[in-house]
């Protein structure tokens, strides 16, 4: 099993990786469908529309600064940007010298096997990936296919 994952960009994250990684993930209104957001944080985020699929709620995780996750699943193998182009963010860099400088929210993002994606990924999102261990756990119970 392979995770899609991403590296959150900005010069916090430059050095960084174990931990330093995160899904595609963004907030929104409370009037939009959860996984439309989903799909439309992902374009914007990866430079590219998600893969079409069938997507599945793994459930809403609550993160340790209080942010709310609404993490979904897909069978997606063959799904391979060619590059990946974020949007970005203004940033004060150096931190009090006056200049701002506009940063990529992810600067990278790959598939990764499931142990590797438990270190990458920042503490607050491995939840998500237990979650996603049992549901395919569970469709393998119920006779569904998983690779």
């Amino acid at each position: 099993m392979e995770l899609w994952i991403a590296h959150m960009g900005g010069p916090f994250w430059a050095r960084k990786d174990d931990h330093a990684w995160s899904i595609p993930k963004g907030e929104f209104p409370e009037d939009e469908d959860a996984l439309a957001a989903a799909k439309r944080e992902f374009t914007e985020e990866i430079g590219t529309p998600p893969p079409t699929a069938s997507y599945e709620l793994l459930g809403v995780f609550r993160q340790p600064s209080g942010k709310l996750i609404t993490a979904f699943a897909a069978e997606a193998s063959d799904f391979q940007p060619q590059q990946i182009v974020s949007n970005t963010f203004p940033m004060e860099w150096p931190k009090g010298s006056g200049a701002v400088k506009d940063f990529p929210e992810i600067d990278d993002a790959r598939w990764v096997e499931e142990t590797v994606a438990r270190t990458k990924l920042v503490k607050g999102q491995l939840p998500i990936v237990d979650a996603l261990v049992r549901h395919l756990g569970e469709m393998d119970n119920d006779g569904g296919t998983q690779d």
